[in-house]
């Protein structure tokens, strides 16, 4: 498999034949602010960050270069640093919409559909055949305090690939670690820049989260993304290195935007 970075949680995934593009946010960076959201339905413990426009930086390539040759999107839940979002509720502008969208319920699809996306896909928990590779639906919980939404982890295999779990927008908690242990993953992609808001607490995995998942999965390498494009984030790259070098962590990759990857 290869894995790119792009940014944030945005990742192009080659894996048995089959490219999926994950979490597509492909707007120009500085564009939308916590503040900027109808009804501000979201504070940031640190009102300063509430007023700092995302995602921070620019893309590495081209929207172009990102969506050629794609065969699926793969959308794990529907925020504003996830897909892009339009004022009038539908998302994913820059995509191709003849190119099939999985997502993780009805009423993600249907927003997909209000979108003009032409084929929708929710992913089951049973798990479902792309060519020779299989996605299933795995459990996720995006908040420490109140879950900010549903969201879904993915789990993708094949006898051709090494297990890849994506882990999605989660913390740390008893399904992550059964995940784990049902399906025994070699490459797992690990959501970690420890965003929170008032309202939900921390959103995804900060640094003890990640020596979890490597406690509970020592044969596996993490990919830790989701980093330093988002305002309400409490760690970056640079101080996660610090951070897991403190808990003797060290079997991870942490990749520069567009850098690729291959496990």
């Amino acid at each position: 498999m290869k894995l790119t970075q792009i940014r944030n949680a945005t990742n192009r995934l080659e894996f048995a034949g089959k490219t999926f593009l994950i979490d597509p946010w492909l707007s120009p960076k500085h564009v939308l602010s916590f503040v900027d959201i109808p009804g501000m339905p979201f504070h940031v413990p640190d009102p300063v960050k509430e007023n700092m426009a995302m995602p921070f930086y620019d893309l590495p390539v081209s929207v172009e270069e990102i969506l050629q040759g794609v065969d699926y999107y793969v959308v794990t839940h529907i925020h504003p640093d996830h897909i892009d979002m339009a004022m009038d509720g539908t998302v994913g502008a820059p995509l191709d919409k003849d190119v099939p969208v999985i997502c993780q319920n009805e009423e993600d699809a249907a927003v997909f559909e209000k979108s003009g996306f032409k084929k929708i896909i929710v992913l089951s928990r049973e798990g479902m055949d792309f060519g020779a590779a299989r996605l299933t639906q795995v459990p996720a919980r995006h908040g420490t305090v109140v879950p900010c939404g549903e969201a879904m982890g993915i789990m993708f295999t094949s006898p051709k690939e090494k297990t890849f779990y994506l882990a999605g927008d989660t913390v740390w908690y008893p399904e992550v670690q059964e995940n784990i242990r049902k399906f025994s993953p070699e490459v797992i992609a690990l959501n970690c820049s420890a965003a929170e808001l008032v309202e939900n607490g921390r959103l995804i995995m900060n640094d003890e989260d990640v020596w979890s998942v490597a406690m509970e999965a020592p044969q596996a390498r993490l990919y830790l993304t989701h980093l330093d494009n988002v305002a309400h984030a409490t760690i970056t790259r640079h101080t996660m290195r610090s951070l897991l070098m403190a808990r003797h962590v060290e079997d991870y990759d942490m990749p520069a935007d567009g850098e690729s990857l291959c496990y």
